[in-house]
Order: C-alpha cells, then structure tokens, then sequence
C-alpha cells in the first residue's frame, strides 16, 4: 500500500523511473531519438571547447565562458541520458537509492552551476559594452577564473545538504517516479511525511541559485540594451548585439522552460507537462547550445573552418 512507509537504511528497493512508459512511443524509437540527441550534445560542445582551446583567437573572456558552459552541458545530459538509453533499451526503468540519490545531487549542481555561469556571461557582455576600455583590466585572467571557479563550488555545500534532507526522509512502499530522472518535487510526492521543510529549502535554494543570477542577467542586459539603443550607427548597434544574442537565446531556452516546472502549482495533471518541459533544461538547451553559438556568431564559425582545414590540409598535402 501506497501509505506504508519503508526504512532506506535497512533496504533498498529503489525507484522505479516511469519516464515515458505511459506514453505509445516505441522504446526502439524512442531509443534512437535520444541516442541522436545525445550523440549531438557530446559532439558539438565537445567541438565548441576544443575550438576555443586550439584557436589562438578565441582566448579571451567570452569564449573562456562558453568552454566551461559547453563542458556543463556534457556532464549536465551525462547525468540523465544514459539511464534514459538503457531504461528504452532494456524497458527496466529501476534506479537504486544512491544511484537516484547521485544522480538528483549532480542533476542539481550542475543546474545551478549553469546559472551562475550564465550571470557570469551576461556580465562578461555587460562590461564589453557599457565599459569597454576598462574590459581588460576588470575581466582580466584572474577575475574569469574566480567566477567559473565559484560558479562550480559554491552551490556544492548546498545541495550535498538538500540531498541528504531529501533522501533522509522515510518513503512509501510505492516507489513509482512519473519523471524519467530523479528531481526534487517527484521524490517529495513519495514521502511518508511532512516534507514543509523540504519545501522551504527547495525554493530558498531556487531563489538563491536561480533568481537571483537571473535577476542579474536581466538588469545587465536592461543596461546593455540602453547603451546599445545609443550607438550612433545601426552598424555598431548590429555588432554589439550579435555578441549578446546567443548568449541570450540559451538563458531564454534554460531559464523558461526551468520556471515553468518550479515556480506553477504541481498537481497530479501537471506531471506529463513538467517531464516534458523538463526535457528543454536538461536535453534541449544543451543540445542547442553548439547550434545557436555556431550559427549566431561568426568568429566561431571562422574557427570551426580552420580548425576542419588543419585537419584536412596535410591530407591534401599528401
């Protein structure tokens, strides 16, 4: 019965990952959909840090950002996808208790990691524009390695401590996850108690690690978009804007699609719409993110060729 309570210590009968199951879609289907989207994630990002590693004109800032943020990507859809293969592969959707507790602590890490870097980003662009002869000196190697190194530890502390306040509570004998991964709002739903305080420290964590980076990203770019507007030339304005505009087609991309499954009211009906808005965070905007940077923005599109014509050249050489 759904009501009974089972203790995690003295036995682990795991989670059952639900995930698409309700759902006609072939798992053979299924399956190759998402090895796709897999297989396009590792590949672009890992093209994304490897070009702004080798080219000599992409060490600067900006792309010192997008290296880290691409890396994220890999290991953010690392954390999900997998188990997705193997659960449409195999038709077993079974996690055990630490591995759901492992993946719900790297899941949102690195969640909140992404936000920061992405307030880190939006202020990189915020300088470049609203202050550029002092670009240099504020963002210089020094400062760009305290941000991304304080993007990636300090909201460490913080889910270790959510982790541990989820997977202490007691859960019912129904295990039964109506998500395809192992999320905070999912796993509270199974409890067998008073989960008030987990609540209060989900959205104290979401205001910290989400809200606040995003209320940065939005007064950075209130500024930008004022110091564009007064460029003398259409010109310069295009220019200046073709720097922020992938950047800010993957906060809309992360960040839309993050409030919808956090901040509405969760009801049993809303479980199908939160799996589905869940996959935009976690899969598509990582998968997009190589995309969007590489068609929007030309120096990348200029390293990509000369990195493809090193590889091609001595070929033809021979």
């Amino acid at each position: 019965p759904a009501g009974v309570c089972l203790d995690n210590h003295t036995t682990d009968p795991g989670f059952l990952l639900l995930g698409f199951s309700d759902h006609p879609c072939l798992p053979s289907v299924c399956f190759t959909v998402f090895l796709i989207i897999y297989l396009m994630v590792l590949i672009g990002n890992s093209l994304i840090v490897l070009i702004t590693v080798m080219d000599s004109s992409l060490h600067n800032p900006m792309y010192f950002f997008l290296r880290n943020l691409s890396f994220l990507e890999i290991c953010y859809t690392s954390t999900t996808l997998p188990k997705m293969l193997v659960a449409f592969l195999t038709g077993d959707g079974r996690i055990s208790f630490l591995g759901c507790a492992a993946q719900l602590y790297f899941l949102t890490m690195l969640g909140s990691t992404e936000c920061l870097l992405l307030a880190a980003m939006a202020y990189d662009r915020y300088i470049a524009i609203c202050d550029p002869l002092r670009y240099s000196l504020i963002m210089n190697g020094g400062f760009c390695i305290r941000l991304v190194v304080g993007a990636w530890m300090a909201i460490v502390p913080v889910q270790v401590g959510q982790t541990y306040q989820v997977f202490t509570l007691p859960f019912c004998a129904s295990r039964d996850l109506h998500h395809f991964f192992c999320d905070v709002p999912p796993l509270l739903e199974l409890a067998c108690a008073d989960t008030f305080c987990n609540q209060v420290t989900l959205h104290i964590i979401i205001l910290v690690a989400a809200v606040l980076p995003f209320s940065m990203i939005v007064i950075s770019y209130t500024k930008i978009i004022r110091a564009i507007l007064k460029m003398p030339s259409v010109l310069s304005r295009h220019k200046a804007f073709s720097t922020c505009s992938s950047h800010l087609g993957i906060v809309t991309l992360f960040y839309g699609s993050a409030m919808l499954v956090y901040f509405k009211r969760r009801s049993r009906d809303s479980a199908d719409t939160d799996k589905y808005l869940a996959l935009f965070y976690t899969i598509v905007t990582p998968m997009f993110n190589p995309v969007i940077y590489s068609l929007r923005n030309k120096e990348v599109r200029i390293a990509l060729r000369r990195l493809l014509w090193r590889k091609v050249s001595p070929h033809c050489s021979n």
